[in-house]
């Protein structure tokens, strides 16, 4: 496949992992009496993986996402000659993913950049107001757990055709369990989208947001080239 197709791919599916997700929580978590709640924004999540999973996996393996990317290099799976170009697409769809959605949000009265735009923050830009090494940590940890996954699930003696529904509903389950601490980023791509929209804070604190990931992931994909390895 041509890298540039594979681009386009990560592009578009990072597009939409962003504007479905984060646009979930932005327009429809706290609709008055039918809001999606928590649950719906990491259910929404969760499924902009899974379907772009069967939408494009064939074409780029669907990261939509830099951590997911050095992850899978670390283990193995990936060429380091992709990576830079992979990360450069992947933030570019979420910046314009991030776009549409302020495009659309700020149609409505009373719409403001004041209520986070979906943006991941610590202390006293958390959800539940977590300190920045809570949220350090649960950032390395959820994805740590979220490449764990991913390895097992894409790994050639895994059960064939299952891997998109376990990834989509990992990445739901990591979202219950951290959308209260930092409003769960997991992924630089996505933290970095709202966050050139918010400016200030969220700008300021878009670094533990590359680097947690990363590293969960970096260090995920050792583990896992070292477990699944028949040596």
């Amino acid at each position: 496949m041509p890298l540039s197709k594979k681009l386009a791919a990560e592009f578009v599916g990072t597009f939409w992992l962003v504007f479905g997700g984060c646009g979930s929580a932005v327009l429809a978590a706290g609709f008055p009496e039918v809001g999606i709640g928590l649950l719906g924004v990491s259910l929404a999540f969760g499924l902009t993986v899974l379907t772009m999973a069967y939408a494009i996996g064939h074409i780029s393996g669907c990261h939509l996402n830099p951590a997911v990317s050095v992850g899978l290099l670390v283990g193995g799976r990936f060429p380091a000659s992709e990576l830079g170009p992979y990360v450069a697409a992947q933030v570019a769809g979420a910046i314009l993913g991030s776009a549409v959605l302020y495009v659309i949000a700020s149609g409505a009265a009373g719409f403001s950049l004041d209520g986070g735009f979906a943006a991941n923050g610590f202390a006293e830009h958390s959800p539940g107001g977590y300190s920045l090494l809570a949220a350090l940590v649960a950032e390395f940890e959820l994805t740590f757990m979220f490449l764990f996954i991913i390895l097992g699930a894409t790994d050639p003696r895994a059960p064939a055709g299952f891997a998109p529904i376990a990834i989509g509903l990992g990445l739901t389950l990591i979202h219950l369990i951290g959308i209260p601490v930092t409003n769960l980023s997991v992924n630089p791509a996505r933290s970095t989208g709202p966050a050139v929209f918010v400016g200030g804070w969220a700008l300021s604190q878009l670094w533990l947001f590359w680097i947690a990931p990363i590293a969960g992931a970096a260090t995920a994909g050792a583990f896992y080239k070292w477990l699944g390895s028949e040596e």
